[in-house]
């Protein structure tokens, strides 16, 4: 099941089992403080830190370094849970000036005990998830709309999609920064960084339409820190990122491995939302299939 709504207090949350596979280079590199201050062509300086801090801003076109506008995007998301691994994985494309999106989400199989699952279509909005062939008692030509400001985690693990932009807009809470190396991936020469990233220092930095969300999910892990790894190609555009998050479940600490792999750059993105007429207003089932 990729989504499970409960009601607590006045507001609903969804919580999800997902998670992701990430490539790690493994390799010594240079801690970095993430105080002020940059040394131009430094890549194991403070530059470290602000280049990882630019990420969003360039993604945009806002910042320093090629603009990137929009592009194609692959995700995975990982977890571990009663000994066995789930990975549900998205493919689609992002804009990320109007920073929405489309993705298509496959769930593994037999991950909600059943051997067959219907891709699920998901519409990545400012503020807004709506989902398609949610399942659980909604019609199958009806979306689901999820307001991320009121999830714990503000939608950066619900879905089993990170959203990209709010994957980017992390970084900007990047502190510790250590720069590791050069690497090829995908045929592309990139810089790598691992660092932590404080949730509410990049709520605070993030873009007006992504700051409700980063700030709920600043209250709702377990710790306020996620460790990350980072990959920049030459131009700064951020081409790879993986978090670790932590979350309590139930009284017991877990752990979701979100990654975002950002190509094709520049690509036409359409994400017209559902009319208010298309949208299931109705109960959702708890703990229903998917």
């Amino acid at each position: 099941m990729v989504v499970q709504q409960h009601r607590s207090g006045g507001g609903t949350r969804a919580v999800c089992a997902l998670v992701v596979v990430g490539v790690m280079v493994a390799g010594a590199g240079c801690a970095v403080d993430g105080g002020d201050g940059a040394a131009d062509g430094d890549r194991s300086g403070p530059a470290a830190a602000e280049a990882v801090r630019r990420a969003a801003a360039v993604l945009v076109g806002t910042g320093d370094g090629a603009a990137a506008g929009s592009a194609e995007v692959v995700t995975s998301m990982e977890t571990a849970a009663g000994g066995t691994r789930v990975t549900i994985r998205g493919r689609g494309t992002y804009d990320f000036r109007t920073q929405s999106g489309r993705l298509k989400v496959v769930l593994p199989q037999d991950a909600a005990g059943e051997d067959e699952h219907r891709p699920i279509t998901e519409l990545l909005a400012p503020g807004a998830l709506y989902m398609m062939n949610r399942g659980a008692g909604v019609p199958a030509d009806k979306w689901v709309r999820i307001d991320t400001t009121a999830l714990a985690d503000g939608n950066l693990v619900t879905g089993g999609v990170t959203d990209p932009m709010a994957a980017a807009e992390l970084l900007g809470g990047a502190r510790t920064v250590t720069y590791v190396g050069e690497t090829d991936l995908a045929g592309v020469t990139v810089r790598h960084y691992r660092g932590t990233a404080d949730i509410a220092r990049a709520a605070r930095r993030a873009s007006a339409a992504s700051r409700g969300a980063l700030a709920a999910a600043a209250k709702g892990f377990r710790t306020d820190t996620v460790p990350f790894d980072a990959y920049l190609d030459e131009q700064g555009r951020l081409r790879k990122v993986r978090h670790r998050f932590s979350f309590a479940n139930e009284g017991q600490a877990r752990e979701v491995v979100s990654t975002t792999l950002l190509y094709g750059f520049g690509v036409a993105v359409s994400v017209p939302l559902p009319d208010a007429g298309d949208i299931y207003t109705g109960e959702i089932e708890q703990g229903g299939r998917e």
